[in-house]
């Protein structure tokens, strides 16, 4: 129960088994540190890339698309279970509305979804932000191997399904959500691969990755992908961030380096513990989000906060702008999840400079000494 539990809070990817119906389930025929502060300003200044915050971009793994170096994250677009979207979460259409033109005031157009937030909702509402402002954002979405899911069309009909509630032809990057579940489907990982490659090929999606994808199954995905179907892998999307550096520390980033893969990283503020809003006796977020908010955590991570905050004054940044650029300058591509104008205005003062590398590293002691964040079960799938 606690491994789903961590599932649900740190990914919100499985929704209550009866929303889970709603996706079309075919029938059986079909230390605070004034002294640390001095060393790091004392250090080398930040590199500055030249140009505006669109001009801040990178390349999606071996596939000469561009995108800039952050994407702005639609899970709460709709999902009412985990975020309280219309209800506890005291936010609905008008405040996603306006995350949307902050998205496009700051500069961004690049958005990741997948076709489980909100049941679909998140889709629906990009493409009728995107109508209404008369603007185009370069879309990832995501494939869900529920249940019920086999086969090598599964991805590509799921895809159909996805831009329909888009209103698109294609996507700019569309991935696996997660491994099969053990048992159940896993066996069909392979089969899953090859439907990515061929929803490439059909031309529904310009470049394809996966996500949650471990160092092993990053491989496997690769080989099938990219050596048997002659598809460029993309890229790999997980969870990253000051509080979970388990994939760098296991070598996942060097072997995504070494096969070319790009890294895309999801919670790169831990949902809001690197924000540096909240604090020991403060108000907690409400819903299940909240758990993870004691005040022994708030406590645990009190000295990365301040010693990011000094960081950030430096540069005339805030806490959770240190936060994502933290995670641009190890190379991966932050996922920022946004539900207000101010915050996806905010991300993209993440972009157009860079933390010097002894901050990077003073930042990552610190890291070190506080207990982690707890990671998605299916890693380890």
């Amino acid at each position: 129960m606690q491994a789903m539990q961590a599932l649900h809070q740190e990914v919100g990817l499985i929704p209550r088994v009866a929303d889970v119906s709603a996706l079309k389930r075919p029938s059986r025929a079909a230390a605070r540190g004034s002294r640390r502060t001095a060393i790091v300003r004392a250090a080398a200044p930040a590199t500055t890339p030249k140009g505006t915050v669109m001009d801040d971009q990178v390349e999606l793994g071996k596939t000469g698309i561009k995108v800039n170096s952050l994407a702005i994250g639609a899970w709460q677009w709709g999902d009412a279970s985990f975020w309280g979207f219309g209800s506890y979460g005291n936010y609905g259409e008008d405040e996603i509305r306006l995350a949307y033109q902050g998205t496009i005031d700051a500069g961004l157009n690049f958005i990741d979804t997948a076709e489980v937030y909100g049941l679909g909702k998140s889709e629906k509402f990009i493409r009728d932000f995107q109508r209404e402002t008369n603007t185009n954002v370069k879309i990832a979405t995501k494939f869900a191997p529920l249940p019920w899911r086999f086969s090598e069309e599964s991805p590509v009909k799921a895809l159909k399904d996805s831009l329909q509630r888009l209103n698109q032809q294609s996507v700019e990057l569309y991935q696996i959500h997660w491994p099969g579940f053990p048992v159940i489907n896993s066996w069909s990982n392979d089969a899953f691969c090859r439907g990515m490659a061929n929803c490439q090929k059909m031309g529904l999606a310009k470049a394809v990755g996966v996500s949650n994808y471990n160092e092993k199954r990053l491989r496997r995905a690769h080989g099938i992908i990219e050596i048997e179907q002659g598809v460029p892998l993309a890229s790999d999307q997980i969870q990253f961030s000051l509080l979970y550096r388990k994939h760098e520390k296991e070598g996942l980033l060097r072997t995504a380096k070494q096969l070319g893969v790009s890294v895309i990283g999801y919670s790169p503020l831990s949902q809001g513990l690197l924000t540096g809003k909240y604090t020991s006796g403060s108000e907690k977020p409400p819903g299940p989000r909240g758990a993870i908010f004691s005040d022994d955590r708030l406590n645990q991570i009190d000295p990365l906060i301040s010693l990011m905050r000094d960081i950030g004054s430096g540069h005339g940044k805030t806490v959770a702008q240190v936060a994502i650029n933290w995670v641009i300058c190890k190379g991966v591509i932050p996922i920022v999840g946004a539900k207000s104008y101010e915050q996806a205005k905010g991300a993209g003062g993440a972009l157009g400079w860079r933390l010097s590398a002894d901050e990077v590293t003073a930042l990552e002691k610190i890291a070190d000494k506080v207990p982690p964040a707890v990671g998605a079960p299916f890693e380890n799938w």
